[in-house]
């Protein structure tokens, strides 16, 4: 296979406390598939209280004028919505680079991928959560969507797109893991480990122990991998990194670099971190995002709790909030998957209480 095109996507950078880096839309909750850990727990149909077209493209352009550089449209299946396309080339005229997350259903045929490209897409994210159809289709629950994936995969790398897959990391998975970087060699410009936060579908008993979390991340360090990895829900591979000698890199965190927007206009700092600071329809994207209780307390390290509070790696790392909210109830609870044990207590300020909208 000759050797893909090196695509690119914005380096993180940017003031936080101002402007997400990434922000995704959830436009739609409608989606044929079953999986064993969604975090929208999708449904047949779509909603009827889902945001228009017009309040749509008015999120797209307060997304852009925030200083979001990165616009993800993602769902349940976005293909269900027929203004996809339309919505991908707002945001890509906007001038963000747009990343597209269809899911593997009938709908997602080679003309519609390249329409999402035509569209102004700059990234398609298909996920791929085991090397083998008897892992992949047990977790998404529909028969023969390995087989789909692995034709949709191929179909994206001929595209010109930068091609991303998503793996989930659970304990249904964690045993395919390695074998899946063969599958996506040559083929994938970004390679996204989704580590299970237990909302929606997803369950705590899939959940890997904290030394298990530990292992995974040192192997995915260390291992010699043909192209980039990234964690999700894991900013503790940075802290990993930063343990190895290596430089831990800038990341975003729920609320942090990130925000999310729900198909009915709520405004959460990640898609697993389902709390609601307020909705698009009852104030502007930039107040939620810049100035509610959740967000600013999200991104200040000094509010956080237990180890996670008193950990020298915090302002690189600070644990995944996602996890800590759907453990604990707490999103500035210690990350309670995090098996690193930081130094002796050291002395912080009170922390802010955050209750749900």
């Amino acid at each position: 296979m000759p050797t893909r095109t090196a695509f690119s996507r914005p380096k993180i950078s940017g003031d936080f406390s101002q402007s997400p880096f990434t922000m995704a839309w959830e436009i739609t909750r409608a989606c044929p598939l079953r999986c064993v850990h969604c975090r929208a727990d999708a449904r047949t149909r779509r909603d009827p209280a889902e945001l228009s077209t017009d309040e749509g493209l008015d999120l797209i352009a307060r997304a852009a004028a925030l200083g979001t550089q990165v616009f993800v449209i993602t769902g349940g299946d976005p293909l269900a919505r027929p203004d996809v396309f339309d919505l991908i080339g707002a945001a890509a005229r906007a001038g963000m680079h747009v990343g597209f997350s269809p899911s593997v259903t009938p709908r997602l045929t080679p003309d519609a991928m390249a329409r999402a490209v035509d569209a102004g897409a700059g990234t398609i994210h298909l996920s791929l959560d085991g090397a083998c159809a008897a892992t992949h289709d047990g977790f998404r629950g529909v028969d023969g969507s390995f087989d789909r994936t692995l034709r949709a995969l191929d179909v994206a790398a001929g595209l010109d797109v930068r091609v991303q897959i998503g793996t989930s990391v659970s304990r249904r998975t964690v045993t395919d893991v390695p074998d899946v970087v063969a599958l996506l060699r040559d083929k994938v410009e970004l390679w996204s480990l989704f580590f299970l936060v237990p909302t929606g579908r997803a369950a705590a008993a899939d959940l890997l122990t904290p030394d298990e979390h530990e292992r995974l991340l040192r192997w995915l360090v260390t291992a010699d991998l043909p192209f980039p990895a990234r964690t999700i829900a894991a900013p503790t591979y940075r802290r990993v990194r930063a343990q190895l000698g290596l430089p831990p890199g800038p990341g975003v965190n729920d609320g942090n670099g990130f925000c999310f927007v729900s198909h009915v206009g709520d405004v959460c700092p990640s898609g697993f971190l389902q709390m609601a600071a307020g909705n698009v329809r009852d104030a502007p994207l930039a107040h939620w995002y810049r100035e509610s209780p959740l967000f600013t307390s999200l991104r200040d390290p000094g509010q956080l709790g237990g180890k996670c509070g008193r950990c020298e790696y915090k302002r690189i790392c600070g644990g995944s909030r996602a996890r800590a909210w759907g453990l604990t109830g707490d999103p500035l609870a210690a990350d309670p998957t995090c098996a690193y044990e930081p130094p002796a207590t050291a002395p912080r300020r009170e922390r802010a209480t955050v209750a749900p909208r």
